[in-house]
């Protein structure tokens, strides 16, 4: 059983156009078995006690402990005055300690704001305890006397004196489980309040559960900042599994594990030979090319997701196989996606228009930014009732079949020649040649510009495969060959470290 939508926001589509307008754009209604997360991580401690939670460069934690040492911390941060619904901040690095806080944190009743402090630069932090209203920093010893000051009481979480019997004080629960911090328009980050029962509803269903059970091994290979991060961490905890989190070497802890979620660019770094007990493979945050999806796919269950952290992690995803249409899929369950023109009508099947979605897994919004919030959450004219949908800015259609294409972002349309390019679909082009795994095609003074991975890879064989599928227009200018594409602390491509490569380089194909 799917939503319904309302017939008055179909009435611009043609009658077919709208029974599959509404049968593809509706995810199947399922009840997830929580409202809150971390009731789930806690039902998991109760079932499964002695099984390991967490592991870290050789030390672990189970989930009887994992739970106990999350409750001290809840008990301390109420005792210090934390209030239900007040965010604190998690600025920290990968560690054990970074599992404790954030479950101590939900179990406080508020919620956590998470920052790497290896990368996190000060004006960052400081822009981001002014804007959440942080009172309360937790880190670890270690990171402790390297914050700024002025952000704030700084708690260390493996300084916390334990105690083995404490009273637990009575708080109330919240709707907002995290703020993620999104690289901002404006050139300064974006909050996006993410809610307890839209994690529950991507993490507790399928597919995002991606079959995780009692001790199912998953990496935690990206940055704590980074929204997929709740899915490597709540979503391996919610359901039994083990959180093994990485040191330096990505594949060394890939290797050790059952499930990985990653970012292409992140899922490109590590061999399939080194990775053979890898059995689930989540890749999003950026286009997945399609050499990677079938190198990954022959070994293990993959899915190609989409969503940008403003719905919640993953909105959409595939489970590809060999030989299909490579696609962001379809929505998650109890969720919505439209595909809209300019003014916001239903675009009809098989037209590329803007994504925009709606249900269960739309944010609360922006903190300190209601102008911004007002400009990319709209009310829901399909499914009415007070429901907000979200502008995605990513460009789509629907197959015949009702699997969703992705045609690239509307900011990454440009103007070439007078002619409208998307940047997604001249890499998708370059990585057709036969020598060429990856590819990211950018705009520098107004030519195109491609980059092509490995460095090996023949430009002009690169530039035919463009000849051969699109317009003259869409041909880069320059094609550069390198050895890898360089990644950003989130584990996208750094278009600007790309650009920066620019310097000196002749406008030719050679």
């Amino acid at each position: 059983m799917n939503a319904v939508f309302r017939d008055t926001a179909l009435r611009d589509l043609p009658l077919p156009d709208r029974a599959l307008f509404q049968s593809f754009g509706a995810g199947p209604i399922r009840t997830p078995p929580f409202d809150h997360i971390h009731h789930a991580v806690e039902k998991q401690a109760a079932r499964h006690p002695d099984l390991v939670a967490v592991e870290h460069l050789g030390e672990s934690i189970t989930y009887a402990e994992l739970n106990r040492r999350a409750e001290l911390l809840a008990e301390l941060l109420t005792r210090a005055g934390v209030r239900p619904g007040e965010r604190v901040g998690l600025f920290l690095t990968r560690s054990i300690s970074m599992v404790v806080g954030i479950l101590g944190i939900l179990k406080a009743g508020a919620a956590y704001v998470p920052q790497d402090v290896r990368i996190a630069p000060e004006v960052h932090l400081r822009h981001i305890v002014r804007t959440a209203r942080v009172n309360f920093v937790l880190t670890t010893s270690e990171h402790e006397s390297a914050l700024p000051g002025g952000l704030g009481t700084i708690i260390a979480i493996d300084r916390v004196p334990d105690a083995t019997e404490f009273c637990r004080t009575a708080t109330q629960t919240s709707d907002i489980a995290a703020v993620i911090f999104t690289s901002g328009t404006t050139g300064r980050p974006n909050g996006v309040q993410v809610s307890h029962a839209n994690l529950c509803n991507v993490l507790l269903t399928a597919p995002g559960c991606l079959g995780v059970e009692a001790g199912t091994r998953v990496s935690q290979l990206l940055n704590i900042a980074f929204d997929m991060a709740m899915w490597e961490i709540l979503g391996t905890l919610a359901h039994g599994g083990t959180l093994v989190i990485r040191g330096g070497d990505i594949e060394r802890t890939a290797s050790t594990v059952d499930v990985v979620i990653a970012t292409p660019s992140v899922l490109a770094s590590l061999d399939p030979a080194v990775c053979r007990g890898v059995r689930t493979i989540a890749v999003a945050g950026e286009r997945c090319p399609q050499s990677l999806a079938d190198r990954w796919a022959r070994q293990a269950a993959f899915h190609n997701s989409c969503g940008p952290t403003e719905v919640t992690i993953v909105n959409t995803v595939q489970r590809y196989v060999p030989g299909d249409q490579l696609t962001i899929g379809r929505p998650v369950p109890n969720t919505t996606v439209y595909v809209l023109d300019e003014n916001l009508r239903p675009c009809r099947i098989g037209e590329v228009g803007e994504m925009w979605a709606g249900g269960d897994c739309v944010t609360a919004g922006y903190l300190g930014d209601p102008a911004l919030t007002a400009e990319r959450y709209l009310p829901d004219p399909f499914l009415g009732g007070g429901r907000l949908m979200f502008r995605t800015r990513d460009l789509g259609r629907w197959t015949p079949d009702g699997l969703l294409e992705h045609h690239g972002r509307t900011d990454d349309q440009v103007k070439v020649r007078g002619f409208r390019v998307e940047l997604d679909a001249v890499t998708s082009a370059l990585e057709r040649a036969a020598d060429c795994s990856r590819a990211t095609t950018l705009l520098h003074n107004g030519r195109l510009v491609g980059f092509i991975s490995p460095a090996s890879a023949v430009p002009e064989q690169a530039r035919r495969a463009v000849e051969e599928r699109l317009p003259y227009y869409c041909v880069p200018t320059l094609i550069v060959p390198v050895d890898t594409l360089p990644t950003t602390d989130r584990g996208k491509v750094d278009r600007r470290a790309l650009l920066s490569r620019l310097d000196g380089q002749k406008e030719t194909v050679a």
